[in-house]
């Protein structure tokens, strides 16, 4: 094991406070809601908060009562909740005035918090009577702060101001530099171009810097394609399915990217699909009986519904939402759209006897024949879709990217669209500028990137996952993705798949880099999934933010990041950066450890070590430093917080 080599002032890429994440089996909306509702609502939902505990939303629950936090997810034993429905004293136990809890029940909660105490996104036993316009609303702009006239600035300077907060703190030309290309294109600032950047004095330099890395589509398709493969479930290659389980789209998902083709014709080609963008409409069509829920027409309607729109019909794809005001026939109309043959409505999996119409979920902006033949169905359906009074497809979208890009949703949860926005304005005026500039979704993200909100510091929370209404304080750091911490690997140690020839020196090779194959358009494995990429059999558009034990198993032990740390030593001895004067290769024990070491940290971190750093890198390397030595050094760095982060 690498890290077994360290001496323990070098241990310091360890990230604490690691979490357990299993495989959650406990139903929340069909198990635990009908015993909360049962036995706790009267008490603790709603408008009641006896002891100070409200039980209305997951945050309201962790957060407790008089008596501390309610629920410890991963840890029962710790649970408030837990201690509380079984204790021996009658007078102390909940519900008071019952006969408690059955043993069921009980087991059912305590296995809940085990797994996390998972929460459907957006529900509340007391919601809110929010419900989001329909069509687009162009805001008018607040006067401009300091003389910024971005709009983007101008609508959170006023939020910033109405909050009581003070304006956002600038970051540097190397730390932006790092979370520009990260967040446009998934790799880090090859090390020639960051020196570049940072010298340059001309003023606009970031904005030309950001058309410079959209304006490399093959980055940007690499990029972007797990943003959208995990959204459109493409390329999922669990078990359970015949065939294959579902049509790949991943060529004309590609070529959409790099042709940068306008959101409103993806949808158009895949709710009314040709042969390469088939696959997301057909869905999953798994081996055996299955669920009604999950019924090739029923996908479609949940798919449709939650990627383009906001909208989960998960719920309400077997019995009325418990989140919002969907319900199981707007389901099953929307399903039928899709269907090409009678469609029987199920209720929590009992036949009905009646058979859904086809329909669309939103009148106001028109209708589909019901009796027009399947075609002509999704023809409409998709022009419905991309009607240009349909807010709901340009909002839906452009929060994605601001969550992308910021860390957290102008509405979140990014699904929940129900869920009130922090500011209406900013997501608004997002929406009408996508639609505006023809659907172009870099010039969205251009947009949000060129702005000081962007470039901001990173602000440090306690907790955003739980918190209800979320107060806009700036950008969030964000984990790496899968496939950007392999790509990064990868780039500085050239240790890839079709990685650059041999004889390229460094650092030039970080640029040949780029055209090696991206972890994106490479089939799952095991380290990728331990690093939070999904199989894919249901749509993901937020994946977790947290560090699981498997994670860091696989991070101290795994077999493929040992695999590229000690090729990549191997190469960078050979072609150490301090030799690119004799053209990349240096003369046996002529390498010195101190250019190696502040071309690493800054290939890694876009910074120079500090002197305490060196110092330590310097005592381990040794003169003339040696591959296992500099094994341990490029784990110590990708095990950096710093390194592992966004931000």
């Amino acid at each position: 094991m690498l890290h077994s080599r360290l001496p323990l002032f070098l241990l310091w890429g360890l990230i604490i406070g690691v979490s357990v994440a299993a495989a959650g089996e406990v139903d929340f909306a069909h198990q635990i809601v009908p015993i909360f509702r049962q036995h706790c609502m009267n008490c603790h939902t709603g408008g009641e908060a006896q002891g100070r505990l409200s039980m209305n939303t997951r945050a309201d629950l962790l957060k407790g009562g008089w008596s501390g936090p309610a629920v410890v997810p991963g840890d029962s034993d710790a649970s408030e909740l837990i201690a509380r429905v079984i204790h021996e004293i009658e007078v102390l136990r909940m519900p008071p005035g019952e006969a408690g809890l059955t043993d069921e029940e009980i087991d059912l909660l305590r296995r809940w918090v085990e797994e996390g105490a998972e929460w459907e996104p957006g529900f509340s036993f007391h919601p809110t009577a929010h419900e989001p316009p329909l069509l687009p609303r162009n805001p008018e702009l607040p006067p401009a702060v300091d003389g910024s006239q971005h709009p983007v600035d101008r609508l959170v300077n006023r939020y910033l101001a109405e909050q009581g907060l003070a304006p956002l703190a600038p970051i540097g030309d190397a730390a932006f530099f790092r979370r520009l290309s990260l967040d446009l294109i998934g790799q880090l600032p090859p090390y020639e171009r960051l020196a570049e950047f940072v010298s340059d004095q001309d003023s606009r330099k970031r904005e030309r810097l950001i058309d410079e890395l959209l304006g490399d589509r093959q980055a940007y398709a690499g990029h972007w394609m797990s943003f959208w493969n995990d959204l459109l479930r493409n390329d999922y290659t669990g078990t359970g399915f015949i065939t294959g389980g579902r049509r790949q789209i991943t060529g004309w998902l590609y070529q959409s990217l790099v042709a940068n083709k306008p959101y409103d014709q993806m949808v158009r080609e895949l709710v009314n699909p040709g042969p390469e963008s088939d696959g997301f409409a057909r869905g999953i069509r798994w081996r055996g009986d299955v669920s009604a829920s999950q019924e090739p027409e029923v996908q479609f309607a949940q798919n449709v519904s939650q990627a383009f729109l906001g909208i989960n019909m998960k719920c309400a794809s077997c019995h009325n939402s418990f989140v919002d005001r969907w319900t199981l026939d707007e389901t099953y109309s929307l399903a039928a759209v899709f269907a090409t043959r009678p469609l029987e409505i199920h209720r929590c999996e009992t036949p009905q006897s009646r058979y859904a119409e086809p329909a669309w979920i939103f009148p106001e902006l028109g209708q589909i024949p019901a009796d027009a033949p399947q075609p002509e169905r999704l023809r409409q359906l998709a022009e419905l879709m991309t009607h240009p009074d349909n807010g709901r497809l340009t909002r839906t979208v452009v929060n994605r990217l601001w969550h992308r890009l910021m860390g957290r949703g102008i509405v979140h949860p990014v699904d929940a669209l129900e869920t009130p926005p922090w500011d209406a304005d900013l997501l608004d005026y997002l929406a009408v500028h996508l639609a505006a500039e023809g659907y172009d979704l870099q010039a969205t993200l251009r947009l949000i990137a060129s702005s000081q909100a962007y470039q901001a510091r990173v602000v440090t929370v306690a907790s955003t996952a739980d918190s209800d209404a979320a107060v806009f304080r700036g950008p969030q750091a964000r984990r790496m993705t899968a496939e950007q911490f392999l790509d990064a690997v990868w780039q500085i140690t050239g240790a890839g798949p079709d990685r650059p020839d041999a004889s390229v020196p460094w650092p030039a090779a970080d640029e040949g880099s780029r055209r090696a194959v991206r972890a994106s358009l490479m089939n799952n494995n095991a380290f990728m999934t331990s690093l939070g990429r999904p199989t894919r059999d249901q749509i993901v558009s937020m994946r977790p933010n947290e560090l699981t034990t498997l994670e860091a198993i696989q991070l101290s032990n795994g077999q493929e990041l040992a695999d590229a740390i000690s090729v990549g030593a191997q190469r960078l001895l050979e072609r150490e950066p301090a030799g690119r004067a004799a053209g990349g290769v240096v003369a046996e024990g002529s390498l010195r450890a101190e250019p190696l070491i502040h071309w690493l940290f800054t290939a890694a971190l876009s910074r120079s070590p500090t002197e305490a750093e060196l110092a330590i890198a310097e005592k381990l390397l040794g003169e003339p430093p040696q591959p296992e030595p500099l094994e341990d050094l490029l784990w110590s760095l990708f095990m950096l917080p710093e390194f592992q982060l966004v931000q």
